[in-house]
């Protein structure tokens, strides 16, 4: 099956439908701010007799590393249909979106409970700490996020340390 890669605002009303469906059928905590967190970027999408089965997204962000902003591809939105999971969907679109951020991003990000799955495609356990900067500008600890963050290490940011701070911005819902 092949894996189309589009913007957001390339996808269908129908297909943004699918996707959140998607989404909800594969989490049973998706919230309306975990769409709109994965709208705005790029979509990879792999889908069989018009059914999307698997979906990542990649959207820009800016996080700052040790203090220096780097143009960020954040993943969002990773699924794969609960019947078509442990076929390797999820490794399609995600090496895809790997692929993606090596080439426009300085940096990539996501928060996860399933390293092992995204070790194997190249990301690395975040070993620093995380903070949100808040909209007063104030940087709060994001403590609870620090176990669950990875980063893909690319181009400015190949060599940077593990250990050091990550700075994001204030969203709506989860910050990270």
């Amino acid at each position: 099956m092949p894996l189309r890669a589009l913007a957001t605002d390339d996808l269908t009303d129908a297909e943004l439908g699918a996707i959140r469906a998607l989404m909800d059928a594969a989490f049973d905590d998706f919230t309306d701010d975990d769409m709109v967190h994965g709208l705005g970027g790029r979509h990879f999408v792999l889908d069989e007799d018009g059914s999307i089965l698997a979906h990542a997204s990649v959207v820009p962000r800016t996080l700052e590393l040790d203090g220096t902003p780097l143009r960020t591809g954040y993943v969002e939105a990773v699924a794969v249909s609960p019947a078509r999971q442990r076929q390797g969907l999820g490794t399609q679109v995600m090496a895809a979106a790997t692929a993606h951020i090596r080439d426009a991003y300085e940096l990539g990000a996501l928060g996860t409970g399933e390293q092992p799955f995204y070790a194997a495609l190249g990301w690395e356990r975040w070993a620093g700490r995380s903070f949100v900067r808040e909209r007063d500008g104030s940087l709060r600890h994001t403590a609870d996020e620090d176990p669950w963050i990875m980063v893909l290490r690319t181009g400015p940011s190949a060599g940077a340390s593990l250990a050091g701070t990550l700075t994001c911005e204030w969203r709506e819902g989860d910050v990270w």
